[in-house]
């Protein structure tokens, strides 16, 4: 019996970084802006990598998608197109050019991430697993001595999440946004987490449970931002019951976006209330999440080493593809990667910083970004980062040593 042959799948990004999930190949290819990065994996992989004139920093994937070239190979090929995020304007772009978008639709995204009409997504969802929560208009808000979380509808890697800690805090929302609607949340402290999953036509499969590097000087200036990831420490600082809950918690919400009609990668934030000794849902990532190719490229290394399954990436790409997946997702328990954005005292990195980080065995990826909080460098190591909650092991403290000097 001949096996079914693979559908074709290109993925259209500015920036290739995010495409890596899997080697490009004769049934996975991808379309990107040129960059150094995207240029060397286009030497590596010239007839499934192609590369279109304008840099990263200046072009988006609408852009991209508004090329012939793109609808050529997708027609030629007969692919579907995936990309990073879907967004309406993307989707209006792949319905002009008359190309297939495999990813779900952006009205649907838009509803599982923003922070206000999440809650009624969430339904009964909602009270289990989120903090105490309401929905406040900014001139509401109000000061009780009591610190609390404020996030408007729409964010992205902490830079629109506050933490309101006094009278001043409060008059700076009303000043600025007061007819703008939020979600106040009780204030949460404890180490937090991330885990990305894929949605199938009949199941969710979870990937591993990474601690989440939070709004550490000088990687970002804003502390709620995200800016890396840790395998390694998940056991140590979650228990058997704790990751049995973590796992119910997926399980659920995957549910939920199953009968939504989602397909594909999605990921939760999740932190644990030291105060309380509960887990919190913090944040649903309805797109594919940046630590997912990461997660993947540590788990074809595992498979190198003997373990079977699949790669949470190949599984988002099964999944988008309608695909029959039978394998399991890769386990693996270490690798770490942290991201240095832009800030008010660092907006490049030099040449010799990088070539000292590559020395002592990390990857490096780099960006061309200049906005306040865009990544510029991407530090990526087969082994853990951190020694616990906040606090750097010596592979850290070494790359922030290499940072700093």
């Amino acid at each position: 019996m001949t096996a079914p042959r693979r559908k074709n799948v290109i993925y259209v990004t500015p920036d290739i970084e995010r495409a890596m999930g899997m080697i490009p190949q004769s049934h996975y290819r991808i379309v990107t802006a040129k960059t150094p990065y995207a240029e060397e994996l286009h030497t590596a992989y010239p007839d499934f990598v192609t590369l279109l004139g304008n840099t990263s920093a200046t072009t988006d994937t609408p852009s991209l998608l508004k090329e012939e070239e793109v609808r050529a190979l997708a027609l030629n090929l007969d692919a579907g197109i995936v990309v990073f995020k879907n967004n309406t304007l993307t989707e209006a772009t792949a319905s002009e050019k008359e190309i297939h978008l495999l990813n779900p639709r952006a009205a649907l995204a838009e509803k599982i991430e923003n922070k206000v009409s999440q809650v009624e997504w969430l339904g009964t969802l909602a009270e289990k697993y989120l903090p105490a929560h309401s929905i406040k208009m900014g001139k509401e808000l109000t000061w009780k001595k009591t610190p609390y979380i404020f996030q408007w509808a729409h964010g992205h890697t902490g830079e629109t999440t506050h933490l309101i800690r006094s009278e001043k805090d409060v008059g700076d929302i009303h000043a600025t946004f007061p007819e703008r609607i939020g979600r106040m949340s009780t204030f949460i402290q404890g180490p937090s987490f991330t885990v990305n999953a894929v949605i199938t036509g009949d199941r969710t499969l979870m990937g591993n449970i990474a601690y989440q590097i939070t709004g550490v000087a000088p990687f970002t200036d804003y502390e709620f931002s995200t800016i890396g990831n840790d395998w390694s420490l998940t056991h140590s600082l979650l228990s058997d019951s704790e990751l049995m809950y973590i796992e119910a918690m997926v399980g659920e919400v995957g549910s939920a976006l199953r009968e939504s009609g989602w397909r594909g990668l999605f990921g939760i934030d999740i932190m644990r209330d030291d105060e309380q000794n509960r887990i919190f849902l913090i944040e649903i990532n309805a797109r594919q999440p940046a630590g997912a190719v990461y997660e993947s490229q540590l788990q074809q290394e595992f498979r190198r080493q003997g373990i079977s399954g699949l790669t949470i990436f190949e599984a988002h790409i099964h999944a988008l593809t309608d695909e029959h997946i039978s394998q399991p997702i890769i386990p693996i328990n270490d690798g770490s990667q942290i991201i240095q954005r832009v800030t008010k005292l660092l907006k490049t990195v030099s040449p010799t910083t990088i070539d000292a980080l590559k020395a002592v065995g990390h990857n490096v990826i780099t960006y061309n970004n200049e906005a306040l909080n865009s990544n510029i460098l991407r530090i990526q190591s087969d082994k853990g980062i951190m020694e616990t909650h906040t606090k750097f092991n010596a592979r850290g403290k070494e790359i922030l040593t290499i940072l700093i000097s």
